[in-house]
């Protein structure tokens, strides 16, 4: 890697239609670092992360892993979403499989790892995250903070370098939340590379390399937590941390 980031993104534009869902964002992350991504809803941090592995292909701009471009880089985008793991809101586990079988079945079918040695890695990640007794149960006997928490040892199994977070807790009640939260400041704190759109502050403040406060496709403020969080210098970054306060 001869950049001193991981992670580049530059000039990143997506309109679905006539509505513009990202204008113009850059920014680049570091190893290690983990990124907090804050702001209203349907204000585009979500398709950000869509757009950064390529869920979503943006219209213009550029995105970077160790300097390699991951945008339009048409058959090899697989090998990058090894590279790019993601956690989704709503977990998306295999209903039909135990939870060690969801989080085996990429390195086996991705990445051709031998079952034996899949199953021991997919157990290693169940152990990290803290769900190794729950191994041989369905996604339906599980509770949703169970769930997400295998959706990142799914998502850790593929030994990403970087790993997005879209909103992982918002289905998630407040006690099913702490748990979750506890497994990310884990890997946070391990150095894990993290992009993570969310609206638990607490974990913002006590987490975040950076805040990001974005609003209608644009980055609008970024900054360390104690500085976006009690001194924002934006009016638009106040008054959303102010109504957050609130609550």
């Amino acid at each position: 890697m001869t950049s001193e980031y991981i992670l580049r993104i530059v000039d990143l534009h997506k309109n679905f239609g006539d509505r513009e869902v990202l204008h113009g964002i850059s920014f680049n992350v570091k190893k290690g670092e983990t990124i907090v991504f804050i702001g209203p809803s349907g204000t585009g941090k979500s398709t950000l992360l869509r757009c950064i592995n390529q869920l979503t292909e943006p219209d213009k701009g550029h995105v970077f892993i160790d300097d390699d471009e991951v945008t339009g880089c048409g058959y090899r985008i697989s090998e990058y979403r090894q590279r790019i793991g993601m956690v989704f809101q709503n977990f998306n586990l295999f209903d039909h499989l135990t939870a060690v079988q969801n989080v085996e079945i990429a390195p086996i079918r991705v990445r051709k790892m031998k079952p034996a040695e899949a199953r021991k890695k997919a157990m290693e990640e169940l152990r990290r995250v803290g769900m190794q007794d729950w191994a041989d149960h369905y996604p339906s006997e599980l509770s949703g903070g169970q769930a997400q928490r295998v959706s990142i040892a799914r998502s850790l199994a593929m030994d990403p370098e970087v790993i997005l977070f879209d909103e992982p807790t918002s289905a998630l009640d407040p006690e099913l939340t702490r748990e979750v939260l506890e497994v990310m400041k884990d890997l946070a704190r391990s150095g894990m590379t993290m992009l993570v759109v969310t609206h638990e502050m607490g974990f913002a403040r006590s987490v975040a390399t950076e805040v990001v406060f974005m609003e209608g496709g644009q980055i609008v403020e970024q900054g360390p937590p104690a500085e976006i969080m009690k001194n924002p210098k934006h009016p638009r970054t106040r008054e959303f941390i102010g109504k957050i306060a609130e609550h």
